[in-house]
């Protein structure tokens, strides 16, 4: 198994756990600080995650990029590229926008959007990493 294959997995594996925290505890909060204190919290909140989120997401793509053109193309890798797009275009065409929303301060409707049209790309980087086991699999038989 190559090492981009290996960096590309683990970028994946990591987006796939920081997905569910962010499903499960970080957006479920956000209904817990205030409305005196959101947009100070949701501006730390975006600022801080930032560091985190973009350089795995650019690790995840330009791997995966390099995996398509140069070295790996079995199905289930693939296969797997479905929800990458997916992911990129729903994080800029549905997650920034409501997080712009809500920068302004609370909105309750905002909000149930965002933890609900999350729930999308929590399944779809779950799919990915899914894909990406069984790609390993292959290629360790």
């Amino acid at each position: 198994m190559s090492l981009i294959f290996t960096f590309h997995s683990a970028a994946t594996w990591a987006l796939v756990g920081l997905i569910w925290t962010v499903q499960l505890v970080h957006y479920p909060l956000f209904a817990q600080v205030g409305v005196e204190s959101f947009k100070e919290y949701h501006k730390r909140h975006t600022n801080q995650i930032t560091w985190i989120v973009a350089p795995l997401m650019l690790s995840e793509l330009l791997t995966a990029a390099w995996l398509a053109f140069a070295a790996r193309q079995d199905a289930w890798f693939m296969a797997s590229l479905v929800p990458l797009a997916f992911n990129w275009l729903s994080t800029w065409r549905v997650q920034v926008p409501l997080h712009d929303k809500l920068a302004t301060g609370f909105e309750v409707r905002v909000h149930q959007r965002l933890v609900s049209s999350n729930w999308w790309r929590t399944v779809a980087w779950s799919l990915r990493g899914i894909s990406l086991l069984c790609a390993s699999a292959t290629v360790l038989k």
